[in-house]
């Protein structure tokens, strides 16, 4: 099932997500359908925030389906180490049609749990590191925006304000 990406106005996207506690095939299911809408909307990263779930799960492919095994899926995952400095042209399928410069960190070691509860850490550089930060952020209820400087989000949210006037954020 493809479900629709939420978008930015939405408080499901501001607030932290709940902790999963229960792995069986209702969860799997979940995960499959988060891989497909994902893939719809030409993402290469996805949290159950985004498709209106309040949940601790992430999914990414930066390799976007051209290699199977790089598909993860993260559950209850937390950053436990970051290195270095990256600043790159970042955007979000919650907020369709704006891109801005982030600055995250270059290295990442993460923690999470598998579709089983498995317990893993994996660490990442420079895409990777910036999808694993960027949906550990939606899971915590922050997007993108919040690493900009006050006026550039402004800005931006200006211009959503408009687009919601106007009837074209929907």
């Amino acid at each position: 099932m493809i479900y629709p990406i939420v978008k930015f106005g939405d408080p499901v996207l501001e607030k932290p997500a709940e902790k999963v506690t229960v792995f069986d095939d209702e969860l799997k299911k979940l995960i499959d359908d988060m891989f497909e809408s994902m893939y719809a909307a030409h993402g290469v990263g996805l949290a159950a925030p985004q498709i209106g779930i309040s949940r601790h799960i992430a999914v990414v492919d930066v390799t976007f389906k051209e290699d199977p095994k790089a598909k993860l899926v993260l559950i209850n995952p937390e950053i436990i180490s970051k290195e270095g400095k990256h600043t790159q042209s970042e955007g979000c399928l919650s907020i369709p049609d704006f891109r801005e410069n982030v600055t995250r960190a270059q290295k990442v070691t993460l923690r999470a749990q598998d579709v089983n509860g498995k317990v893993f850490e994996k660490t990442a550089e420079d895409l990777l590191a910036r999808a694993f930060q960027h949906e550990t952020d939606h899971l915590n209820g922050k997007l993108y925006m919040s690493h900009l400087s006050a006026l550039k989000r402004d800005l931006m949210k200006r211009k959503i304000r408009k687009l919601i006037k106007a009837g074209e954020w929907e």
